[in-house]
């Protein structure tokens, strides 16, 4: 089995190609090591101590090093584990967990009804623009609300954390949004 690397926008993150897919639906951010408990490839990349963050994307793996880690030390670990986890078909997520399960709601939003039909607009966009160009870099975007002319969008994966990503989320995306949705004045990080 060959896993392909690729350098992302993100000098702390590595995107990994398994050549297989990864998740048959959705994606999963796991910012932290008590979330991975949920998965035993996410908690074994987190288990060497030299780990930030892990995303699983549909056909990818986006792995974060921890500040003062160096890439030369960390990729040859992030390989062996995960072609361990390939060779042996092991799970992805720990049985009978909802770990696949996402909220892609944002407590405290509440949107207009009046509204629907730009949101739809909005989530459609995002779904075959944006995300799939996000995709490419080895992150994820997530729709998270809109309101009062503000759409609130989620940054995962190699772009949580990334040094352009505001200017990415500003330039690229608030521009293409508003170009194809007037009715958005801004978009907003959350």
């Amino acid at each position: 089995m060959l896993i392909h690397t690729e350098q992302t926008p993100n000098p702390a993150t590595r995107k990994f190609l398994p050549g297989q897919t990864v998740m048959d639906a959705g994606t999963r951010d796991f910012a932290e090591a008590e979330a991975a408990e949920a998965s035993p490839l996410a908690s074994a990349l987190f288990a060497s101590g030299l780990v930030e963050g892990v995303f699983f994307g549909r056909d990818f793996i986006s792995v974060t090093a921890a500040p003062g880690v160096s890439w030369g030390d960390l990729e040859p670990l992030v390989l062996e584990t995960l072609l361990d986890h390939f060779v042996s078909g092991a799970p992805l997520f720990v049985q009978g967990t909802a770990a696949e399960i996402q909220i892609d709601d944002l407590p405290g939003i509440e949107e207009d009804p009046a509204d629907a039909d730009i949101i739809d607009q909005i989530k459609e966009l995002i779904e075959t623009r944006v995300r799939p160009a996000v995709a490419q870099d080895g992150g994820d975007i997530v729709y998270r609300g809109y309101k009062d002319g503000r759409l609130y969008l989620a940054m995962q994966g190699a772009c949580s954390g990334c040094p352009s990503s505001a200017i990415t989320l500003k330039r690229g995306i608030e521009s293409l949004v508003r170009h194809y949705v007037p009715e958005v004045e801004s978009v907003e990080a959350v």
